[in-house]
């Protein structure tokens, strides 16, 4: 498809979904050499009615494209540069290079600095966060830039020692330190806690068990929170609901938490249950609509859902399984992967109680994979240097699955 039938193709999907989306946040991966240019990714971005772009660097192409366009923007400073920003005056020149030049015309309210970085395992890598979070923060206030761009940074949900039932969510003991004063800074700062979270691996790792309609929204008999009552039919939801409870039990009960990756892949391996077109339809479909309900999780129900769902394209140049290049809601010639499928008759309904669940205990193993939930990559915008992370997967107990079958 040549760039004039992209942009008519574009004007399509305007037309076909111009209640599909009530700010709801994307993923913008460039691992790819066939993606459009960032000016002709943004007439789709528009078309499916995404407010928010969650971009793993700070590419200034993308960043003036994106100018006057009222689309909110976090960007990234990957792992490989943690590092560097403990330098105050490193981390003022990036900022000044980076964030600068594109205020205001461009909508930039975030900078995640890390990736996953407490569950690598990797105290080189640890040490630094908060450094690197407070001097990046420091330049923003140096600049006047703190009251609209905030500091934060991403975590897996391995975080996590104990999930289910939702209501017990708490995190792991071998991580308390570390994200005990990142908690800190996000309470002084006001910035939000992120967590990528996929109910896809919990069913790739255990498809025989895991009720599929339960993780991807469709009716389903759900489960019960024996200490709330709270209903849960699906998954994510009660993903959201243990971290939320697991900061309660340290006393930020008013921290706000995003979903800064979600996603399910429409192509697989031959080991890589689920990664279908069908499925992945009906779970980013059934996602959308539920958002677009300003439906809260069962523990917060009036709570905005802040959730950014990976990703816009496929990526051809993503290393690893199959599934790795096929989360894109679009090909890269802007013409849908799947149909998005949004429906009435497709979705839990507005009077059912909704919800998600990580099940079971995340056990805490001796090592954990340098990993991120999605096995993104973090880029570099300015070395173009990759770090590949892996996979974190909460698998649900047999006894509690049983309950859903």
């Amino acid at each position: 498809m040549d760039f004039p039938e992209f942009f008519c193709y574009v004007s399509i999907l305007a037309c076909l979904f111009p209640i599909m989306v009530n700010s709801i946040g994307i993923n913008y991966g460039q691992i790819a050499n066939n993606l459009p240019s960032p000016e002709d990714v943004v007439p789709l971005v528009k078309s499916i009615g995404a407010t928010k772009v969650k971009l793993y660097d700070a590419d200034p192409r993308v960043l003036k494209a994106f100018a006057n366009t009222d689309v909110e923007f976090m960007v990234g400073l990957g792992n490989e540069y943690l590092d560097k920003m403990r330098d105050p005056t490193n981390a003022q020149a990036w900022v000044k290079e980076n964030i600068q030049p594109h205020l205001p015309a461009t909508k930039i309210t975030s900078i995640f600095v890390g990736n996953e970085v407490l569950t690598l395992n990797d105290t080189s890598l640890s040490d630094c966060l908060l450094p690197a979070m407070q001097s990046v923060h420091a330049a923003l206030l140096n600049f006047g830039l703190d009251k609209q761009v905030t500091v934060t940074t991403t975590h897996s949900l391995a975080i996590l020692q104990t999930s289910y039932p939702p209501s017990a969510g708490a995190f792991r003991e071998d991580l308390m330190d570390p994200l005990c004063e990142t908690l800190n800074f996000h309470q002084k700062t006001g910035s939000p806690f992120l967590i990528n979270a996929y109910p896809y691996f919990a069913y790739k790792g255990n498809p025989e068990q895991v009720p599929l309609d339960f993780v991807l929204f469709q009716p389903n008999q759900g489960v019960t929170d024996p200490q709330t009552h709270l209903h849960y039919d699906n998954m994510l939801y009660a993903q959201i609901d243990a971290v939320y409870s697991a900061l309660a039990s340290l006393d930020y009960k008013k921290l706000p938490v995003h979903i800064s990756e979600t996603g399910w892949p429409s192509k697989g391996d031959e080991d890589e249950a689920g990664a279908t077109p069908e499925n992945a339809e009906k779970y980013n479909g059934n996602l959308i609509k539920l958002m677009s309900g300003k439906t809260g999780t069962p523990m917060r129900p009036n709570s905005d859902l802040n959730i950014y769902i990976f990703a816009l394209f496929n990526e051809n140049m993503k290393p690893g399984p199959t599934s790795e290049r096929n989360y894109g809601l679009f090909k890269p010639d802007g013409t849908p992967a799947y149909p998005l499928g949004i429906t009435p008759n497709n979705v839990v309904g507005r009077n059912t109680t909704v919800g998600g669940g990580s099940f079971g205990n995340a056990v805490t193993n001796p090592y954990y994979p340098m990993s991120s939930s999605t096995g993104y990559m973090s880029i570099s915008s300015a070395r173009q240097r990759y770090q590949l992370l892996g996979h974190v997967v909460l698998m649900v107990p047999l006894l509690i699955i049983k309950t859903l079958v």
